[in-house]
């Protein structure tokens, strides 16, 4: 088996500068909303040694002996709750976006090229590179769609990338971006998106909270060195700043806790849960980890969380949008890669 993926033969035009392309690379998302395409998705996303870091030998049997068995039909009933005639959420608003930022280049007269690949499933981020390169990009612009830096995360892309490149004779020039949780474009759109939420159902009174809810981590992830938590602590303070909140107005908590260990705290139910116990009856909740809103915002949170909070005697629960295709967020998006070309 050859080392290297096939290349066309050398030219004058190698020596020539190519075109230049920006890929955003998001999570991913199951095919359908079905066991079996559920089953294949987790059976990539859980068997990444950077996503669950028990050693394979241990977690590998667990994996395809008992999780793989039980959890897609469960994981399909709420895909199935939550998908678009296009497709997954995710799926439908990373096209959305990759074609808008695409537009706004052009606006700007700027001959970039801008696609999109998801980390987990399809389009694969090999497939869209070999694309890329085929068509003759030769600089190439990586943008992780995570806000904040995770190992779990902004690595496993780096991760694919570099096993990519590994495999390419012919490499093109590569540059990434690790992450932008304290953007000024990016904070600015989030903050836009709140206050039109409140133009609408009116400003937080003495009863209502702003929770901020992040995708969780295990709670040694910090001991082991990963910044994730301090960065999204980092978004939350400086989105409260803008926002004008007093520190008894908002609360930052972490979500989607999978197993029996010790998660990143506070969790996102139980404090929703509580909030509604200590007669806080307006809750509006706001995800500013995902710029696109997916099966954790749309099904975890403005349905589960939703009913905890109302169920302990909440009265009025708002969940608010991701960014998704917001035109200040999609300026924002194209500044930012601007900026790193």
């Amino acid at each position: 088996m050859p080392r290297f993926l096939p290349e066309s033969p050398a030219t004058a035009a190698d020596a020539l500068t190519g075109k230049t392309a920006v890929l955003l690379v998001n999570l991913g998302t199951p095919d359908a909303p079905t066991a079996s395409a559920v089953r294949r998705y987790l059976a990539e996303f859980l068997a990444d040694p950077r996503v669950v870091e028990i050693p394979k030998l241990l977690w590998l049997p667990i994996l395809h002996g008992i999780i793989l068995r039980v959890r897609p039909a469960k994981s399909a009933a709420k895909y199935a709750s939550v998908w678009q005639e296009g497709g997954s959420p995710l799926r439908v608003i990373t096209e959305q976006q990759t074609a808008l930022v695409q537009a706004e280049f052009q606006a700007r007269n700027m001959e970039v090229t801008v696609r999109h690949a998801m980390r987990y499933g399809n389009p694969s981020i090999a497939s869209v590179l070999n694309e890329l390169k085929q068509a003759g990009h030769s600089k190439i612009l990586i943008v992780p769609m995570y806000p904040q830096y995770a190992a779990s995360t902004t690595a496993t892309v780096i991760d694919e990338i570099s096993k990519w490149l590994l495999a390419t004779r012919k490499q093109p020039e590569i540059r990434t971006i690790r992450s932008f949780c304290d953007n000024t474009a990016y904070l600015d759109a989030l903050a836009q998106t709140i206050r039109k939420h409140w133009e609408t159902q009116g400003p937080l009174a003495a009863d209502g909270r702003l929770l901020m809810s992040f995708h969780g981590l295990p709670k040694r992830s910090i001991k082991q060195g990963d910044p994730y938590y301090f960065e999204c602590q980092r978004t939350g303070q400086l989105l409260a700043e803008r926002l004008g909140l007093k520190e008894n107005q908002f609360i930052i908590t972490y979500q989607s806790r999978f197993g029996a260990e010790e998660w990143l705290q506070p969790y996102t139910a139980p404090t929703v849960q509580a909030l509604a116990k200590e007669d806080v009856r307006r809750l509006d909740v706001v995800c500013p980890g995902f710029v696109a809103d997916c099966l954790e915002t749309l099904e975890e949170i403005a349905q589960e969380v939703r009913a905890d909070f109302l169920t302990a005697g909440g009265q009025a629960f708002h969940y608010i949008p991701c960014l998704n295709t917001e035109p200040a967020w999609i300026q924002g998006l194209t500044d930012l890669c601007v900026e790193n070309l």
